[in-house]
């Protein structure tokens, strides 16, 4: 279950990514290349060190630069980006650095793992390692390239799709980085060999076995020890990169290909592919039956618990499929609590996001059948909304929360913590942490990478383009079944009147985006998917001020970007001057 990652932090390896060579000193009591070949703890920090760099390592609040969200901190960089800064010279969400000094890293690695003595004692065991090392390096870089590609995929100025450079090698000098950008359809190819080859040497899932039969099928179907299976593959390299979870980023990638941003024909065979590539992970878990009951609630104590899975991975735990290690603290409570509750408020929910949520009957509030009260609006709503947004009159730690003008420290803007919209954010926090430094305690949290209701959701998406609302494809599930269950899971009454009355793929389309919304905020999807739809990104921000019962709804904060080519972030302006690039449209 734990991955170590000791040797990352005891790596000290001078690594010349992006950098001219410097004055090389004498190898006098410092590490040098050298001892790679000698400790495998030592080489293995190079993976390692990526490991360190994926972004979900922690939750960025980039919702805080959407219409979800604004932030109280106002130096944030997302509200910078959000209101007027973002350009190629600053750009808080670029991965150019981190994912590219990371593909440097596995790089390395790869060009030297044949040589590393994993095992001096066992041959049989050392070839092992160098299997899994192999599969595993080639799905890590895969991942690093489609984080660079969703951040820095664009179109040219002549409407090409233009995709990242692609790094198979280690470069140790400045003028190999010199590649110009692939296409996007170059890139994504890169992303898929990648994943293809990894799949030859990676299993589905890691964990101890019992028995060799086990590996029947498998890439270790040749492997007769257990033993020696268990010390490569075993329980302690939980949490790993593992098959599953290539095949999970390939899955990501084909949604992203396919979504309105880079798919500008609307080839359908783009969305087949990326429903498939879903259903065939899905299947594994029980298709509709394996979404998880509680897995839009996966950061309260019991789903906690849940996955602290000490005897491996197993896919039968179908919410988180790949996680963070524990940490033991009070952070996120302490970032996002209310003033009272000697919080920093930091994270404030819209008025947008709480009017995207539907009424408990299934209808959005809009919707005449909806029985929605202008003077209760949070009477009868999907109970998601009181899981997610602390809003006005509810409870958190069983304390009542007001927002209005001069009801305390929590009312809208009160204080510089006190929420700018009216709102405070729930989701991801647990009500067992207590941050008063009188009588202060932590619990258990984690940071997810991959969880199954996004796969769903994934599915449902590229179901309803490829197939429409019913359609299957060779799968036995349809985009209307999906978002059946999940709205069923989320406490919608039953039977669902609105979604039955779904009928064309149009609308299908727009409400999967609105479950998919609901259902990842806050987990870092929200200002990406608005780009890889192209949806208008100039949308204000808006709160309510409660006042005598009375509710006042305006705009909290503009959103200064240009829908003319802001759906795609830019290259880093220093890269474009050092190496040539070609830059995305508009960012010049």
């Amino acid at each position: 279950m734990k991955l170590n990652l000791t040797t990352a932090t005891a790596f000290f390896l001078v690594l010349g990514v992006f950098s001219c060579k410097m004055l090389e000193p004498e190898n006098d009591n410092y590490n040098t290349k050298d001892r790679m070949f000698r400790d495998p703890a030592f080489a293995e920090g190079l993976l390692l060190t990526a490991y360190t760099l994926i972004p979900t390592n922690a939750y960025a609040y980039d919702e805080v630069a959407t219409d979800d969200a604004v932030t109280n901190s106002r130096t944030d960089q997302y509200l910078r980006m959000a209101t007027g800064e973002w350009t190629a010279r600053f750009d808080p969400q670029s991965m150019w650095v981190d994912a590219n000094s990371a593909i440097m890293y596995i790089n390395q690695f790869i060009s030297i793992l044949d040589e590393v003595p994993w095992k001096r004692t066992n041959a049989d065991v050392e070839k092992l390692y160098k299997r899994r090392f192999r599969g595993e390096s080639l799905a890590m870089r895969a991942l690093f390239k489609y984080y660079l590609l969703r951040h820095h995929g664009g179109m040219d100025g002549g409407g090409a799709a233009l995709g990242i450079p692609i790094y198979n090698q280690f470069l140790e000098n400045r003028e190999d980085f010199s590649i110009p950008r692939a296409s996007f359809a170059e890139s994504v190819a890169s992303i898929y060999a990648d994943i293809d080859e990894a799949l030859k040497y990676l299993p589905l899932d890691f964990g101890n076995i019992s028995s060799a039969d086990e590996l029947s099928g498998g890439p270790y179907s040749d492997v007769l020890s257990v033993e020696d299976y268990n010390d490569v593959f075993g329980d302690f390299q939980q949490q790993r990169m593992t098959g599953r979870h290539a095949l999970a980023i390939k899955a990501r990638v084909a949604l992203l290909a396919a979504s309105p941003a880079f798919n500008n024909t609307g080839n359908a065979t783009l969305w087949t592919d990326a429903a498939n590539f879903s259903a065939a992970l899905l299947n594994d878990v029980n298709g509709i039956g394996g979404l998880h009951p509680k897995g839009h609630l996966f950061y309260l104590k019991a789903q906690v618990d849940e996955a602290d899975i000490t005897t491996g991975d197993k896919k039968d735990l179908s919410e988180i499929m790949w996680r963070r290690p524990f940490t033991t603290d009070r952070d996120r409570e302490t970032l996002n609590y209310p003033p009272s509750l000697y919080g920093t408020g930091r994270v404030n929910p819209s008025q947008n996001l709480v009017d995207a949520f539907p009424m408990a009957n299934g209808y959005p509030i809009d919707h005449p059948n909806s029985g929605f009260d202008p003077a209760n609006p949070y009477a009868k709503r999907d109970p998601r909304l009181s899981q997610y947004i602390v809003f006005n009159g509810s409870k958190l730690r069983n304390t009542e929360i007001r927002t209005g003008p001069g009801t305390g420290d929590n009312g809208i803007d009160a204080l510089p913590t006190s929420t700018r919209t009216g709102y405070y954010l729930k989701k991801l926090l647990r009500e067992d942490v207590n941050v008063d430094p009188a009588s202060a305690s932590n619990q258990r949290h984690f940071n997810t990478h991959i969880r199954y209701t996004e796969l769903f959701l994934n599915y449902a998406e590229a179901a309803n383009e490829a197939w429409g609302p019913d359609g299957t494809g060779t799968n036995a599930f349809s985009a209307r079944n999906v978002i059946e269950a999940v709205r069923k899971r989320a406490g919608i009454g039953q039977p669902d009147a609105y979604l039955a009355a779904t009928l064309t793929k149009e609308d299908m389309r727009e409400l999967i985006r609105n479950e998919r919304r609901l259902e990842l905020c806050f987990e870092g999807f929200r200002f990406w998917d608005m780009r890889r739809w192209k949806l208008d990104l100039t949308k204000p921000v808006r709160g309510v001020r409660i006042q005598a019962g009375s509710y006042e709804y305006f705009d909290v904060e503009a959103r200064s970007y240009n829908n003319d080519f802001m759906h795609y972030g830019p290259i880093p302006d220093q890269e474009i001057t050092k190496f040539q690039l070609v830059q995305n449209k508009g960012w010049n």
